[in-house]
């Protein structure tokens, strides 16, 4: 089964990369705000994890057959322009309220942010565009000395066009997490690459931002314990080993294959079935784990993980075309001990149940709590997180009339050592694969990969014979 596992290598690579213009991009007509108007921001869009900008970058390859040849700047930049009409709270700025929450301030030359730039370099020396590579930074554009986590008084798009000497070019772009979850950033971005390809506005659907919706209840009423913003200070080896040492980014392809025979052997012992993501989703974190070696063994670990709440909403149901934060944090906790020697079922059952465990009063909790006890930083003691991007039309998204890119998706994810992320394979076949990206110390990638490639012992013994 290790031949439906391929273990994806990129380049070390510098990128010489020049600044040839700065271009502010304000809506292109009027909208809806005044100069002076504050937007809300709901709980669920002012979540600590939320506070950062989601670097991506997309790389479109030249093809001299086309015979479109409009400039890309100029196209991305009239489009974008468009775009901020109806989307025009990202056009806006992040400020901080009386009571300690972000809200959306409009005032007068403030809009989006397009970079322009330009390397000797051509796209086939970046090597390998299916695997995200820490090295491909310089194509996201950082302000000199920008502090991490910075959000306050940002633009909140920040666009870079880098154009390469073959002809290709990559678009870098930060969104403000607060503004919109990962299916709220596919709609802003079909939005704005369909805009781009027929010259037009096009807004299917209409943008709605409605964030009172997730206002908290008078008086807030939390029903859960919600252990997914458990303050824990760190009493294993686990977060040690992570920071101390440089981590190193290593990502696999999994066949579609290695996932069905995965969900087959991680079935639990009920009823009620595991879906792919819990079986992946158990398999990384045991996995994981089993190659840090944490101690001691009797240590409480999370897994966390964001789950889409859009179809638990009923009572009232979302309206169509909203954009932001609707997402809730599952949480599944299990003793070191648990998640090494138990088995594979028992781990996907503790993710079933923690996905399944989001439903429409469990968002309203998790409203309700951040309004009383609203947390101020990162937990990262004892805890993977992982990130599903499968289900983001990341590809589907962004023909801005160049065609599908060759690449769509993150960069780095080495300053957050104790995230993995799941991702959609890009390649031309659409084999259903997902690239799995994880970052651990190096001493580890060895173990983790022997671990994660190997199905044999998750065979209970009287099958395996």
């Amino acid at each position: 089964m290790a031949s439906c596992v391929e273990e994806l290598h990129f380049s070390h690579i510098h990128i010489p990369v020049t600044i040839d213009q700065m271009i502010p991009v304000l809506p292109a007509g009027p909208i809806p705000a005044v100069h002076g108007s504050r937007l809300y921001l709901s709980n669920l869009d002012n979540m600590i994890g939320a506070r950062v900008f989601t670097p991506t970058v997309y790389f479109y390859k030249s093809n001299y057959m086309s015979s479109n040849r409009k400039p890309v700047t100029k196209t991305l930049c009239d489009a974008l322009s468009r775009v901020l009409v109806p989307y025009y709270p990202l056009s806006g700025r992040l400020r901080e309220a009386s009571n300690g929450k972000l809200e959306v301030f409009l005032g007068q030359e403030q809009g989006a942010l397009m970079v322009e730039a330009h390397s000797d370099m051509g796209l086939a020396e970046l090597g390998d565009l299916a695997v995200p590579n820490p090295t491909w930074a310089p194509l996201n554009y950082r302000f000199p000395n920008e502090e991490p986590y910075k959000v306050l008084d940002m633009p909140l798009i920040i666009a870079q066009v880098t154009l390469f000497a073959c002809g290709g070019f990559s678009l870098g772009l930060r969104l403000c997490h607060c503004i919109c979850d990962g299916i709220g950033a596919m709609q802003f971005l079909a939005a704005w690459a369909a805009t781009a390809k027929t010259g037009t506005l096009v807004t299917n659907p209409e943008p709605c931002w409605d964030r009172e919706f997730f206002q908290p209840r008078n008086p807030p009423t939390i029903k859960y314990r919600h252990p997914e913003f458990m303050r824990i200070e760190e009493g294993s080896s686990l977060t040690m080993s992570l920071w101390k040492s440089k981590p190193v980014q290593k990502c696999y392809k999994v066949s579609q294959q290695f996932q069905a025979q995965l969900k087959s052997l991680a079935q639990p012992n009920d009823m009620l079935g595991c879906s792919t993501f819990d079986a992946m989703a158990a398999h990384v974190w045991r996995s994981w784990v089993k190659a840090l070696d944490v101690k001691p063994v009797d240590y409480e670990l999370r897994l966390t993980f964001s789950v889409n709440a859009r179809p638990k909403l009923k009572n009232p149901p979302l309206k169509q075309g909203f954009y932001g934060n609707v997402v809730c944090v599952a949480c599944g906790t299990s003793p070191v001990n648990n998640l090494i020697k138990g088995s594979l079922s028992e781990t996907s059952r503790l993710v079933r149940e923690a996905r399944l465990s989001i439903s429409e009063e469990y968002v309203r909790s998790t409203v309700d709590y951040m309004e009383i006890d609203r947390p101020n930083r990162l937990e990262f003691g004892g805890k993977l997180s992982i990130t599903q991007w499968t289900r983001f039309s990341l590809y589907e998204s962004a023909d801005f009339g160049w065609g599908r890119p060759s690449y769509a998706g993150p960069i780095d994810l080495t300053p957050t050592p104790q995230v993995c992320v799941f991702l959609p394979d890009g390649s031309a076949e659409c084999s259903g694969a997902t690239v799995v990206c994880i970052c651990l110390p190096g001493s580890a990638t060895h173990k983790f990969t022997e671990f994660f490639l190997c199905l044999k012992d998750l065979i209970p013994n009287d099958e395996s014979e």
